[in-house]
């Protein structure tokens, strides 16, 4: 049987693969912006006929209707690798679960048999290309490993997913997939990012200020992240490589700037490299049959190891709070998880061992009228993301703290000097009432 055959010969109605889930089974999704809704959607009719299923996805962009189908999680639990607005909606419910991790270290986690196997896989994937090829679109993440190690894999092949180029581990073939679904063709989920503020704006002008020709770059999610990139693409920078977890909308503006070669990049010159996609179509068509643009598994491109051989290594993102330690927390608001560990402390422990790298924490100074985003210590239950030893800038709109080699009073000094104004008076009395003395604030 050629591979066509056994194509053809794998289709099922989504009712009639989904059939094949049983009591107890641990279930995967597709991840962000290739999660299958309509595999999805067939599931949810089965869960009121099942107990003790285990669904995980990674940041899911949609509430799945399996999850909404047993508000009293008398069937299904939910968790989930890193949280979306949707999952946080569904936490804040009791609907989903959050798995703490490096971002990087999930497909070690399941080769090393330390979670539990996937016993069943939804994807979704394009046609088949000449050779019986079909792609992983936008997201590669942690979809190789539940390849590797999955017992049944369901796939709805939709024509919307872009071909993007990728590493082998990312290159499925048909016959590596069990069974397939002919989905409904629907556009792939946009997310659009949100304008930035004039805050948003000040920042990125500080960002800009401290990337020089030929960096190797790396932004978070957000729209923080996003306005730096716009204003790269209109800087004037040049011969910039790329080397992310997440590629947004703001890299095709910064590749049509010009500003985008790889040609001082370490590792796969030349290459925009990313494990997944979110943004708008325009971001989609941009990584469809683009060769410049290389898809990898994240336990390639999180691995501080290989971020690090790159110099120049500028890596961006976004926080909650940042105490006069230099801790950073990113992923929750005192007991409400907000988003994950993800791979921000993947990113900035790269850029500490990067030869000329800089690993800069964004956030705006305050949040609340009375409440700012430098504090004298974390909120109760507040989680760390990155810890101070390896925080090395803090970027507010009042200016860049630089916490390299400082002690802990120059530390707190730098970071009271782009706190908001309103709140310096009394982050100094705090510090001094923790014993970190402070000599002077420079207005």
């Amino acid at each position: 049987m050629n591979w066509k055959e056994d194509y053809e010969a794998k289709f099922k109605s989504a009712e009639e693969a989904v059939s094949i889930v049983r009591n107890g089974d641990h279930v995967a999704y597709g991840e962000f912006a290739m999660a299958s809704q309509y595999l999805d959607a067939a599931f949810a009719v089965r869960v009121p006929f099942l107990h003790d299923v285990i669904l995980r996805s990674t940041t899911c962009p949609f509430p799945p209707k399996a999850v909404l189908a047993d508000p009293g999680m008398e069937h299904l639990m939910y968790n989930d690798w890193h949280f979306s607005p949707a999952s946080r909606k569904l936490s804040d419910h009791g609907l989903c679960r959050y798995i703490p991790m490096n971002y990087h270290q999930g497909p070690q986690t399941i080769r090393g048999g330390l979670i539990h196997p996937i016993d069943v896989l939804m994807i979704m994937v394009s046609p088949p290309d000449a050779e019986g090829y079909v792609s992983l679109g936008t997201s590669s993440s942690i979809v190789p490993t539940y390849l590797e190690k999955a017992g049944y894999v369901i796939a709805e092949v939709n024509s919307s997913v872009p071909r993007t180029f990728c590493d082998e581990k990312s290159r499925v073939h048909v016959s590596r997939i069990d069974c397939f679904v002919q989905g409904p063709n629907r556009p792939l989920i946009e997310v659009p990012t949100p304008p930035p503020t004039p805050v948003d704006e000040k920042i990125s002008e500080l960002v800009v200020s401290l990337i020089g020709n030929g960096a190797c770059i790396q932004l978070g999610i957000g729209a923080m992240p996003n306005a730096v990139g716009e204003l790269i693409a209109r800087s004037g920078l040049r011969d910039l490589g790329v080397h992310t977890e997440m590629l947004c909308d703001a890299y095709v503006a910064m590749a049509e700037g010009g500003c985008i070669s790889g040609r001082y990049k370490t590792t796969d010159r030349g290459r925009i490299v990313y494990t997944f996609a979110m943004g708008t179509k325009k971001l989609y068509d941009f990584l469809d049959g683009n060769p410049d643009c290389l898809l990898a598994p994240v336990d390639y491109t999180n691995d501080p190891y290989i971020i690090a051989q790159n110099d120049n290594m500028i890596c961006l993102n976004n926080a909650i709070e940042v105490d006069l330690y230099g801790q950073v927390a990113s992923e929750t608001s005192g007991p409400r998880q907000i988003s994950g560990t993800g791979g921000q402390l993947d990113f900035i422990t790269a850029a500490a061992h990067s030869k000329g790298g800089k690993g800069l924490i964004c956030l705006s100074s305050t949040y609340t009228e009375r409440d700012g985003t430098v504090r004298s210590h974390l909120g109760p239950c507040q989680i760390v993301t990155v810890p101070r030893s390896y925080n090395q800038f803090v970027i507010t709109e009042y200016g860049i703290a630089d916490l390299r080699a400082k002690t802990t009073w120059e530390r707190a000094e730098a970071l009271i000097s782009v706190a908001h104004p309103d709140f310096r008076e009394s982050l100094i009395h705090e510090a001094e009432a923790q014993g970190l003395r402070i000599r002077h604030i420079k207005e």
